[in-house]
C-alpha cells in the first residue's frame, strides 16, 4: 500500500516541480570559527550516468559512495563523485531499490520494495560485478519492505509494513548469510501502520544495540525504539503534523548518540503546504518536541546528521551540554519541495537554493555529503 502512496506522491510532485581576518585573540578565533560554520555548503552537480530516480544514498567515506534507484539500478563512485558508474542488477531490471548500504568499494547491500516477491535484498562483494540474492518476500501482496539499518557490516535490522497487528521485522547477524530471518518477538502495530520507503532512512541504528523505527500511515505517528538489538521494543508518539492519514506521519529518523535524535515527515503527497515536519528528542526517543519547520513546504523525506554513520560508537550522550561544535548538531533535510540545513538541530534553518525533488541525503564525513534526486541527479555538498 505504501508503494502506491509514494507512487501517487511522485506523480503529484512531478507535475508541480520542474525539476582577511586576524586570529591572534581567542575571541576572534572563536568568532571566525562560528562564522565559518554558518557559511552555506558548496553545491556541485555530478553526472550519475542514469536517468532513473534515486531513492537512497550510502556514503562509506568522502570518496566511496553507493546510491540506489529505480529500474534495478545502482550507482557507485570511488573518487568522491568525480566519476560515477551506474549499472543494473541482472534479473532485477523492474525493481525499485529503495535502500542501499555501502560497506566498502567492494561490498554493498541493496533492498528493493514493492508487492510480494518484488521485496528483495541483494549483496555484492566485488564492487557490483556480481550480486547474490540473500532474501526475498513471499508472494503475499501484503508484504512491503521499507528500509534497513546496520550496526556493523554484518548486523542489521529490516523494517517492513505491519501485517495483522505486528511488524514482521527481519534481521541478520552474519552479513545476510542467514537469509535475514524474522525477529522472534516483533513489535505490535496500529491498524494500517507502516513506514515510507522514500529515502532508506525510516530506520536508524547507533552503537552496538540501539535502533529506532519511524512509522506513519496510522492514527498516530510513532518512533519505535530498541536498546537490545531489536529483541524488545518501546514506542513514543511524535508531534509531526500532518499525521493520522494513510499518506502522513514520520518518514525519516536519525540519532547522533544514544540520546539525541531527530525525525522528519509530514504529508508525503502535499508538497505545497508548510508543515510541522521536524521534531527532536533528548532522551533517546522517549519524548519528542517540534523544532522550527524547514523553510521548504511539504514533507521531509530524508534527513541526517552530517557525520559518517559507519564511524558510530557507543556514546551514550550523558553530558547535558549539547556542546558548541556546530558540526555535531548540523542536520541536512530534504524533500520534494526543497532541501535545507541547520547548525542547531532545527532551531533555525537555511534553504539550499535551487534544490528540489531530492528524496535522500547522506554524509561521508562531517563536511562531505550527497543529495540524490529524481531524473538521475546527484549533488555533492561540501561544508566549510
Amino acid at each position: 500500500m505504501l508503494s502506491k502512496r509514494l507512487s501517487v506522491a511522485a506523480a503529484t510532485i512531478a507535475a508541480s516541480l520542474s525539476c582577511s581576518a586576524e586570529t591572534t585573540s581567542p575571541s576572534l578565533a572563536t568568532s571566525t570559527a562560528e562564522m565559518r560554520s554558518m557559511l552555506p555548503p558548496m553545491v556541485t552537480p555530478q553526472e550519475s550516468g542514469t536517468a532513473f530516480r534515486f531513492f537512497a544514498v550510502s556514503p562509506v567515506n568522502a570518496r566511496v559512495v553507493w546510491a540506489s534507484a529505480a529500474g534495478g539500478t545502482y550507482a557507485l563512485t570511488t573518487d568522491g563523485g568525480k566519476t560515477w558508474s551506474s549499472r543494473q542488477v541482472p534479473g532485477a531490471e523492474t525493481l525499485q531499490f529503495r535502500d542501499v548500504e555501502g560497506v566498502s568499494d567492494k561490498v554493498a547491500y541493496l533492498m528493493s520494495a514493492g508487492e510480494g516477491e518484488a521485496n528483495r535484498i541483494y549483496k555484492t562483494e566485488d564492487g557490483g560485478n556480481h550480486w547474490t540474492l540473500q532474501a526475498q518476500a513471499s508472494a503475499d501482496p501484503r508484504n512491503f519492505w521499507d528500509c534497513f539499518a546496520f550496526w556493523t557490516p554484518r548486523r542489521a535490522i529490516l523494517m517492513l509494513d505491519s501485517i495483522v497487528g505486528r511488524f514482521p521485522l527481519r534481521h541478520t547477524t552474519n552479513g545476510g548469510n542467514d537469509r535475514w530471518p524474522f525477529v522472534k518477538d516483533p513489535p505490535t502495530a496500529q491498524p494500517g501502520e507502516g513506514a515510507f520507503a522514500a529515502s532508506g532512512t525510516c530506520a536508524a541504528t547507533q552503537g552496538e544495540s540501539n535502533a529506532w523505527l519511524a512509522t506513519g500511515a496510522a492514527a498516530v505517528a510513532r518512533v519505535l525504539r530498541s536498546r537490545d538489538g531489536g529483541k524488545t521494543w518501546r514506542s513514543a508518539v511524535t508531534p509531526i503534523q500532518p499525521q493520522g492519514t494513510p499518506v502522513s506521519g514520520n518518514v525519516s529518523v536519525d540519532f547522533r548518540d544514544a540520546r539525541r535524535g531527530i525525525v522528519g515527515g509530514g504529508d508525503v503527497v502535499d508538497s505545497a503546504t508548510p508543515q510541522l515536519n521536524v521534531a527532536r528528542s533528548r532522551d533517546g526517543g522517549e519524548t519528542w518536541k517540534l523544532t522550527t519547520p524547514t523553510p521548504f513546504p511539504g514533507a521531509v523525506y530524508g534527513l541526517t546528521y552530517t557525520r559518517n554513520h559507519h564511524a558510530d560508537n557507543d556514546d551514550e550522550g550523558d553530558d547535558d551540554n549539547d556542546g558548541s561544535d556546530g558540526t555535531l548538531r548540523r542536520v541536512v533535510a530534504t524533500g520534494p519541495s526543497g532541501a535545507a540545513w541547520t547548525e542547531n538541530e532545527g532551531n533555525t534553518w537555511n534553504l539550499l537554493p535551487g534544490i528540489a525533488n531530492c528524496w535522500a541525503v547522506g554524509f561521508g564525513d562531517e563536511r562531505t555529503g550527497w543529495l540524490v534526486c529524481g531524473a538521475g541527479r546527484i549533488f555533492r555538498l561540501d561544508f566549510h
